[in-house]
């Protein structure tokens, strides 16, 4: 009777300790994606500032500003991932049209706009990979056993991990 009172309470306290240890990873993968947020915020206050500069030498663009503006309060409203991703090809486009100009390029407020641009998304790029590290340990946490029975009777589920839902490419060319 005894022995099995041990394993009783041993196999409670081996589902507590992965419980907690589950917790653990989840919450890491939230404060990672919270990191992704603030350096979308950032960039996306930057957006303001970049459309007026460029603007000033672009009047017939008003499409692009048009919608970058649309996609960024979409995103300020749902700090949905994904739709933070979509600006960030709308902002390559405004970049692309600032180098049409040569006058642009040589402004000082664009240089700075562009500088500190350069700055967030080195650091996005961090904190993606710090994400879908996050996200990866906590998925091989929840998919392996024994852990993985302990994470469906808690519900726990899959993170999805970080992927642009276009592709990527520096070399935007914008028809002027």
């Amino acid at each position: 009777m005894t022995v099995i009172i041990i394993i009783i309470i041993l196999l409670i306290l081996y589902i507590v300790i992965r419980y907690n240890y589950i917790i653990n990873l989840e919450n890491r993968v939230k404060q990672s994606e919270s990191g992704i947020d603030i350096y979308l915020t950032q960039r996306f206050d930057l957006i303001p500032n970049l459309v007026e500069c460029v603007k000033a030498y672009s009047k017939h663009e008003e499409n692009v500003f048009t919608k970058i503006t649309e996609s960024r309060s979409k995103y300020l409203e749902t700090k949905n991932l994904k739709d933070g991703e979509i600006v960030e090809k709308q902002f390559k486009e405004i970049i692309a049209i600032g180098e049409n100009y040569p006058e642009l390029k040589a402004d000082e407020q664009f240089l700075n706009l562009e500088k500190n641009l350069s700055k967030i998304e080195s650091q996005l790029q961090a904190a993606r990979r710090i994400y879908n590290s996050c996200t990866t340990k906590y998925n091989i946490c929840i998919n392996s056993f024994p852990s993985n029975i302990i994470a469906k009777i808690f519900k726990f589920k899959d993170k999805d991990l970080f992927e642009a839902d276009y592709e990527a490419n520096d070399n935007v060319k914008i028809n002027i």
